[in-house]
């Protein structure tokens, strides 16, 4: 799964996105706008966890979506 798909489609999987990871507002998301770093950045700060979890915590949830035939 490529990353650039949910980015290009961030409206559609901003809901799977917040259900994800709750502590991020909508005005987070928005900001957002499906770049990876940033949401990488932005669960670093909401769950005070480092790069890799945060990291590994994206790529659970690419792989999530793939299984789930979301994406």
């Amino acid at each position: 799964m490529n990353w650039d798909v949910i980015e290009g489609n961030w409206l559609h999987y901003i809901g799977q996105v917040k259900a994800q990871w709750g502590k991020l507002t909508i005005d987070h998301l928005d900001a957002i706008a499906g770049n990876r770093e940033q949401l990488a950045a932005r669960i670093q700060e909401a769950y005070g966890v480092g790069p890799i979890e945060a990291d590994m915590q994206i790529r659970s949830f690419q792989k999530y979506l793939k299984k789930s035939g979301t994406f």
